[in-house]
């Protein structure tokens, strides 16, 4: 029997209606809009098509953006630079630094440069902490966007074995930390991990956050296991082998579609609480 599908799409939809509402609210009250400013760093294909698709949406719920973008020579200071200069500008209230930025810019130095209450994408080592001892922040989008959909399609986690299969800084490791505040017992792999397919045959939850395209096969997947796949490759191809592991997994997100809305979602909501407390009404 095929898996449920976890549509990501359909439950990302119900959460930026209420985001619009909670926008209206605040533009009536506040006499303009809550604004996202984008920063684009290069030419890189896929960046300038997520950040169209994040601009878009902004403009779906009401929220106003201001877009940057910068060649591809920027240097580390000047991106920090503007960072700094964004974050001290009183008519933004969030930040969005695409990533990845080019290999020459040091992007934990320009993730820092954000300041923590405009640092709605949850990028900075302030963030990350909040995350780690559940102190009030932002969530990183897509980690905190695979929680509200696993709570959307009512997934029990206390007690559940999940294993996290990538590490990353914005998706493997605050992934592991938000599954852990809700009591899972959690297990982070990488490429160093022995015998990775016994270690996901064993999880009730996998969420497969590695960035490489089918990676996690089918025939490893627990049956009745919940696969949440947050890999993006080219062809439309996630980190998990999705044919074989429908027909194992008892819960499934698509790719596209699954947890890719739900990123786009929370990152409004929490521009949304942003400005909200920027403005003294939160």
């Amino acid at each position: 029997m095929s898996a449920l599908i976890m549509d990501g799409t359909s439950v990302a939809t119900s959460a930026l209606a209420e985001t619009a509402e909670r926008v209206r609210d605040f533009t009536a009250r506040v006499g303009r809009p809550p604004v996202l400013a984008t920063v684009l760093v290069g030419d890189d294909p896929a960046s300038h098509t997520y950040v169209r698709m994040k601009r878009s949406r902004c403009a779906r719920v009401g929220i106003g953006s201001r877009s940057v973008e910068l060649p591809a020579t920027t240097t580390t200071a000047e991106l920090v630079g503007l960072l700094a200069e964004l974050s001290g500008d009183p008519a933004v209230d969030g930040i969005l630094l695409q990533h990845p930025v080019p290999g020459h810019v040091d992007e934990r130095a320009a993730f820092e440069a954000i300041a923590p209450h405009k640092d709605v994408d949850g990028v900075t080592t302030r963030s990350f902490a909040a995350m780690a001892f559940g102190l009030p922040g932002f969530a990183s989008c897509t980690p905190g966007g695979i929680l509200r959909l696993l709570d959307a399609y009512d997934v029990p986690l206390p007690g559940r074995r999940a294993v996290v299969v990538g590490r990353s800084p914005i998706l493997g490791k605050p992934v592991a930390l938000l599954l852990l505040a809700r009591d899972a017992t959690v297990t982070c792999c990488h490429s160093k991990t022995a015998d990775l397919a016994e270690v996901v045959r064993e999880a009730d939850v996998v969420v497969a956050a590695v960035g490489r395209p089918e990676l996690v096969r089918g025939e490893w997947v627990k049956p009745g296991a919940v696969v949440v796949d947050a890999g993006y490759n080219p062809g439309n191809v996630g980190d998990v082998e999705h044919a074989t592991a429908r027909e194992r997994a008892g819960l499934i997100t698509p790719v596209p579609g699954g947890v890719g809305p739900m990123t786009i979602a929370l990152l409004l909501e929490q521009t949304a609480r942003a400005a909200e407390a920027n403005a003294g009404l939160a």
